[in-house]
């Protein structure tokens, strides 16, 4: 049976993404359970390319981190994680303003690798979808 690391949780998120690319994104995790994780990111300037529009970057380091926040929640302790593979398609634009959320699930699991999905949503309308690759170290 996996062992579940109750101690992953939006809370800690706070502390260790400050400071850190993420953290200087802006973005926040709102909800982490052993079966997904939810998060935000409000758009600002920062997240721009120079036409005004999210910028791609932007969308992959959203959903990779609700997706590493997931992988974290599994992993077995003393063991780390990269990203080794990873997929966006985006679907729609965002801008200055918007708000972003997002819904991490996972959907493999394993001693080795963990495969995450993570939906991105601006209001209503799904934006974009984000398929990744951990590889467990």
């Amino acid at each position: 049976m996996r062992s579940i690391n109750k101690a992953i949780t939006p809370e800690l998120s706070v502390q260790r993404l400050a400071g850190t690319f993420p953290g200087d994104l802006g973005i926040e995790l709102t909800e982490i359970t052993d079966e997904h994780v939810r998060g935000r990111m409000r758009v600002d300037k920062r997240h721009l390319h120079p036409l005004g529009y999210v910028h791609g970057g932007a969308w992959v380091a959203f959903a990779d981190t609700v997706a590493a926040w997931g992988t974290l929640r599994h992993l077995p302790d003393g063991q780390g994680f990269t990203t080794v593979e990873l997929k966006v398609n985006v679907f729609a634009s965002a801008g200055e303003g918007d708000e972003l959320t997002a819904i991490g699930e996972p959907l493999h699991v394993g001693s080795r690798t963990h495969v995450w999905q993570v939906h991105v949503f601006r209001g209503e309308r799904l934006a974009a979808n984000f398929v990744c690759t951990q590889i467990v170290l």
